[in-house]
């Protein structure tokens, strides 16, 4: 059996493990080595919260339509 990297008591203790496992729905993936610009757009609530923000779509689609640059969301909280 494979061991995993964290232990039960840390894996257990998540609430809502979507918000860590990617892929989610319109997320953008470039080649970082074709880009000038990559950067991390940081919203400073959790994952539910930040992708019901309007705002936050925005700026993300608007900046990775274009070629020349990569912008990647970060969600933050302190609870």
């Amino acid at each position: 059996m494979k061991k995993l990297a964290l232990s039960d008591e840390i894996l257990l203790s998540i609430e809502k493990p979507a918000r860590y496992i990617g892929n989610e729905v319109n997320m953008v993936r470039k080649d970082t080595d074709s880009v000038d610009i990559r950067f991390g757009m940081c919203f400073p609530d959790v994952y539910e919260i930040g992708m019901s923000h309007l705002g936050m779509q925005i700026l993300y689609d608007m900046f990775n339509r274009r070629e020349d640059i990569y912008c990647e969301r970060i969600f933050f909280s302190m609870d």
